[in-house]
């Protein structure tokens, strides 16, 4: 997958809004692989809607999303469950963990689905990201900071054409912001990836292709 299409979405739940100003609500918007995208929100506008629409989690908007040429109302469960392990990662704002399974099962689901990584890599991100004593702690005993590394992790084993950060570093502090950002643009360039990061005032600081105004 080369490029996402977004052509005039909407959410339903704005269509009696007449005064949306936005970069992207009802506009023709392109992401391309290998770019960098910086969405930026204030809450309540949809940020999160967004992801979940482009991820085909949610079908509540008016308008078309095409992923190359391919409107992605037409596909079928296989195509999307292909796509979601191949083509497509997403970090998620409230991370959806399994929260009575330790910080290593959570990622080794995802790594078994997909067989991507190494258990060396993987080892490797605990390590750079600080939480390589809390790797075989149950998630509901981490902070929602712990937490948000190893959905990072997570999200990173797996191929992907695109990669979607909701809100990544939200409880992070600035220092493991920056490791965050570093290892999400080390396996994004790997693969060739675009990036989107959202954010509703605190993000990464990258050096983004484009910020988008939501």
């Amino acid at each position: 997958m080369n490029t996402i299409t977004l052509q005039h979405i909407l959410p339903q739940v704005f269509a009696s809004h007449t005064d949306v100003v936005s970069d992207v609500w009802q506009k023709d918007v392109n992401l391309e692989r290998g770019r960098l995208y910086l969405v930026e929100a204030n809450s309540g506008t949809g940020k999160s809607s967004l992801c979940s629409y482009i991820y085909g989690y949610r079908h509540d908007y008016d308008g078309q999303i095409l992923f190359d040429d391919t409107e992605i109302s037409t596909l079928g469960t296989q195509q999307w469950v292909e796509l979601r392990q191949r083509h497509l990662s997403l970090l998620w704002q409230e991370l959806r963990l399994f929260p009575e399974l330790t910080a290593w099962e959570n990622i080794e689901i995802k790594n078994k689905l997909t067989g991507f990584q190494t258990a060396r890599q993987v080892d490797e991100w605990f390590d750079q990201l600080g939480i390589a004593d809390r790797k075989h702690t149950r998630v509901a005993r981490m902070s929602f900071g712990q937490q948000q590394r190893v959905a990072l992790i997570r999200a990173l084993c797996q191929p992907f054409d695109f990669i979607f950060a909701d809100e990544p570093i939200s409880h992070l502090d600035d220092e493991n912001s920056r490791v965050v950002g570093e290892l999400l643009m080390a396996e994004a360039h790997r693969q060739g990836a675009g990036v989107v990061v959202t954010s509703i005032g605190k993000h990464i600081n990258l050096n983004y292709d484009k910020t988008l105004k939501l």
